[in-house]
């Protein structure tokens, strides 16, 4: 791997980036050949609260909480039998509950409303909702319909930073970066393997883009920590 960075350095950088890239899809598929949906989930619907649940929140709290909220109400048609009160109580260990709980009850009358009590099939539809960011629409479109997507939330931005494959200030131009570099048939389960190693290997504590296997190898040449913008 070393002479390889070696002999591409000599190149455009780009080609580093490519070469970098490379790399990390084919020890991803090494180390992650499974890549399970980490938040619990039966369909559409249930798979967008989760996700919107996750806004600064972890998976496994998440996964906590589901439960009790989809076994009171797992329909848009059940959801807004419900008040928005009675959605927060369930929620509130997520955090942000008077936001979510609101967003899901409007979100859930909407769907009742336009779309036949279903989840829209396109970004569009989906970033319209309340609650629903372009990330979470990502998600949903990937993950539900098989659409190819790359959600990027700050960690897979912080390691994107790391890796040297963007010099992007935001998720915006991580994403589009990261797009560039990787094939769009990859897009949907690579992000979660990127989201597996970055838990496991990468954390924003454990690692300052020096320490783990592909920070180290990736950027042998690197001396100082990185700061992620």
């Amino acid at each position: 791997m070393l002479d390889r960075l070696c002999r591409i350095c000599k190149n455009n950088l780009m080609s580093l980036k490519q070469e970098k890239a490379d790399y990390i899809l084919e020890r991803l598929e090494e180390l992650y050949p499974e890549t399970p949906i980490p938040l619990d989930h039966k369909d559409p619907y249930t798979l967008l609260i989760a996700v919107l649940l996750s806004a600064q929140c972890t998976d496994v709290r998440v996964n906590k909480i589901t439960p009790m909220l989809f076994e009171m109400a797992d329909t848009p048609k059940e959801m807004v039998k419900h008040s928005v009160k009675e959605i927060e109580d369930i929620i509130r260990p997520c955090g942000l509950s008077p936001k979510k709980s609101k967003a899901i009850h409007e979100l859930s009358q909407i769907l009742l409303d336009k779309y036949k009590g279903l989840v829209p099939e396109s970004f569009e539809a989906l970033e319209e909702l309340p609650g629903v960011g372009h990330k979470t629409a990502s998600v949903v479109m990937a993950q539900s319909f098989g659409v190819p997507a790359f959600p990027v939330d700050t960690h897979i931005h912080r390691l994107a930073q790391r890796w040297g494959l963007t010099s992007g200030k935001n998720v915006v131009q991580t994403e589009a970066d990261l797009k560039k570099v990787f094939p769009r048939e990859k897009w949907n389960k690579l992000h979660l393997q990127i989201i597996f190693y970055g838990r496991e290997h990468c954390t924003a504590r454990g690692c300052d883009g020096l320490q783990c296997e592909l920070c180290s190898t990736l950027n042998f040449l690197r001396k100082s920590p990185v700061k992620t913008k």
